[in-house]
């Protein structure tokens, strides 16, 4: 009986109840957005720093530098937090308005600016394995409401031949 209890309350759980992470954190209040909190498990270690960054929906975008996405007037937000010691994390983001976006979360492991493909660690909403070839918008997509859209991302490291996927 009481493990249903605690079941239900944790399924009764918003964004709202775990510390938001980011400096948009504000905009994953209740009742602010449009924002995306982005729930992260499956860290390989509590090293470094997480990023998320937001996409247009276009796969000719995804991924795209950022300079040239902002020079187009094309939307591109990033985000970038110490990874906490212990605890949940969640980080939030903001989005522009409601619609359509790639979220891209990066565990950047090695602290160097760019991804480290050996020892970084990358994840989507999607949650499928990401495997060897570069990942598809489509991987990425999210659906931003009015308010704060939530959604849970795994993080996937190097696992030997068979490409990135999760630890678990």
């Amino acid at each position: 009986m009481i493990r249903y209890a605690i079941a239900g309350a944790l399924l009764l759980a918003s964004p709202a109840d775990a510390q938001m992470l980011g400096s948009d954190a504000a905009a994953c209040r209740p009742g602010e957005g449009p924002a995306i909190a982005v729930e992260i498990t499956g860290l390989k270690d509590r090293t470094g720093e997480l990023r998320l960054e937001l996409y247009p929906d276009q796969e000719a975008d995804f991924l795209k530098n950022r300079h040239k996405l902002i020079a187009e007037g094309k939307t591109f937000r990033r985000v970038t937090v110490p990874t906490p010691a212990t605890g949940p994390t969640t980080m939030c983001i903001r989005v522009p308005r409601p619609g359509r976006y790639a979220v891209l979360m990066t565990h950047n492991r090695d602290g160097k600016s760019k991804f480290g493909f050996w020892s970084d660690g990358a994840g989507f909403a999607s949650n499928t394995k990401l495997g060897r070839s570069r990942p598809k918008v489509e991987q990425a997509l999210v659906e931003a409401g009015t308010g704060v859209t939530v959604v849970h991302v795994t993080a996937q490291y190097l696992r030997g031949l068979g490409g990135f996927g999760p630890l678990g």
